[in-house]
Parts: structure tokens; sequence; C-alpha cells
């Protein structure tokens, strides 16, 4: 997937000006920045969830900003999202919760429901917990319960914005621990937005520093921390 001079502004705000990066099939990029600096607007075009003012998002071979709106629902069931919050229904079960997108896009039969749920429930270590509700849970066990909700469609690309924000270091780490593990067992395709420095070394394949509303620099861990560029180290060293 790719963003080719990506433009987006608020009113008069002006937020993305010209952002072009490229995320290779396979790979965990973090997008780091300050705050305020377009991350998570960034990542909501990649799934058609914000439309660029200019510019070109190709995803999978298709350019979502000419798509309709009923066009980008198979697109969003291959590029899942988990939201800073998790954004899971307080009025659900955690096992209707995860079944969610599965009822509302009528992708299998009822009657095999449960089994995906308890499957993508498995995967992120939260068995037996479907008849739970979101308010039992805590924090880093909604986020996993999130993960689940977008793992049981089966998407090929997953985004996380800021997935390690309050929580405590331990479970941070799992977290971070979890998002490797899926892309070892599954292939996926990530992009991390986060303004953890820890998390994003240990996740992250390559890295891209977004500044001024452009990619001002993208690279491997090890080229980011040996970067002399002052804005990127300037970051780095203050956070």
């Amino acid at each position: 997937m790719r963003l080719e001079g990506v433009e987006k502004a608020f009113r008069d705000t002006r937020v993305l000006r010209g952002v072009t990066l490229e995320v290779r099939r396979g790979e965990t990029l973090v997008l780091l920045g300050g705050s305020g600096s377009g991350k998570s607007v960034l990542l909501k075009h990649l799934n058609g969830l914000l439309r660029p003012d200019r510019g070109a998002v190709v995803v999978e071979g298709q350019h979502l900003e000419t798509l309709p709106e009923e066009a980008l629902v198979p697109v969003r069931r291959q590029v899942g999202m988990l939201f800073q919050g998790g954004a899971l229904f307080d009025s659900l079960t955690v096992g209707d919760n995860v079944a969610f997108p599965l009822r509302e896009h009528r992708i299998v039969p009822e009657r095999e429901i449960p089994a995906r749920v308890a499957e993508a429930l498995a995967t992120v270590d939260l068995r037996g917990v479907e008849g739970a509700m979101p308010a039992e849970l805590s924090g880093g066990m909604r986020k996993r319960a999130a993960l689940a909700r977008t793992l049981v469609l089966q998407p090929r690309v997953l985004l996380y914005d800021e997935p390690t924000t309050g929580l405590d270091p331990v479970v941070a780490a799992r977290i971070n621990h979890l998002i490797r593990d899926l892309q070892r067992r599954f292939g996926l395709t990530s992009v991390v937005v986060t303004h953890d420095l820890q998390s994003a070394f240990f996740v992250a394949d390559r890295i891209a520093f977004l500044h001024e509303g452009r990619i001002r620099f993208h690279g491997t861990p090890a080229e980011a921390r040996a970067s002399t560029d002052p804005p990127l180290h300037e970051f780095l060293t203050a956070a």
C-alpha cells in the first residue's frame, strides 16, 4: 500500500502537506511524530475513513480516493484497525463484540460464528471470556478483545492507533509481543502509530517520521537511531 502526495486540511489547518510513503507487504511500519503532527489522520487514509484533498491512496491496487463508500466495505474487511480506545460496545458481551463484524458483513453462517469468535480470542490469549462484559476486563484485556474483533475478519493489513497508550509497562510489553507474533504467524502488514519509543523500536521493521505534514525520514530502527536529521534527533532525544 502507498500514499502519493497526500494532502489533507481541516478548515484552515493543513495537516498533511504532500505525504508520500510506501508500506511494504508483510512489514511492520511504525509512524512517529509529535502530538498533532497528523499521524492518526494519515492512518485513517489507509482504510478510507478519511479521503485526501489531493493525492492518491493505493491499497491492493485500488485507489481508495476514487471509490464510492459502498466499495470501501470489502477494503475495510482486509484492512483492520485497532482504535486507540479499543471502541468496544459497552452494552455487548465480549463474545458479541468480537462477533459483531461477522454479523454485520454476513460473511459466515450464524452457526459458525462461535467457533470463529473463540479462535480470534485464543489468538490474543483471551480464551473463555465470551460471556464477560467489557467493564469487567482490565485495560490490556479490553485492548486485546478489540484486537480479536479486528482479527475475526482475517485481514491482510492491521492499523494500530496508539496500541499501548494508557497501559502499564508490563501490559504494554505484552501488546508489543502480540503485534510481532501476529506478523510472524499470519504474515500481516502492519502500520503502528505510537508515542512509545520502546514499543516503536521493538515492533518496527521500518520507521517513518512525520514532521510538519511530510515524511521527514524513513528507514530501519538502526538508521533512525544513527540519523543526524535535526528534527528526528530532537524528537528521539526528547522522548
